[in-house]
């Protein structure tokens, strides 16, 4: 499975964190797996490349972090709250392939 972790500061996404496999077919041709990748590398290019952001992203083997610097200025938390959305519909079309946790602090 999927795991991705999103943390909400003041309604405002500031972190995402993401690893494992979706487990729906064989490595190289699970197609859950190719969806998020791709999603996720397109919005790590958004947000520090096309928005030019301030953002600490790692990626290891199977791991990718990110985290946004200044989560109220510019679109960097926008771009996260629509890679959650994405990452849900995923899950919704292929059940038991991803989870994911929304960590809230502070006010809404």
């Amino acid at each position: 499975m999927i795991h991705a972790v999103f943390q909400s500061k003041y309604g405002k996404f500031s972190y995402f964190s993401i690893h494992g496999h979706a487990g729906f077919a064989d490595a190289g041709q699970d197609i859950v797996c190719a969806a998020v990748s791709s999603a996720v590398q397109l919005i790590a290019n958004l947000i520090t490349e096309t928005f030019q952001e301030s953002a600490e992203i790692s990626s290891e083997h199977n791991k990718i972090q990110i985290n946004l610097n200044f989560p109220d200025s510019g679109a960097g938390s926008s771009l996260l709250q629509a890679l959650q959305m994405h990452l849900q519909y995923i899950a919704e079309e292929y059940p038991n392939t991803i989870q994911i946790t929304i960590q809230n602090s502070g006010n809404h």
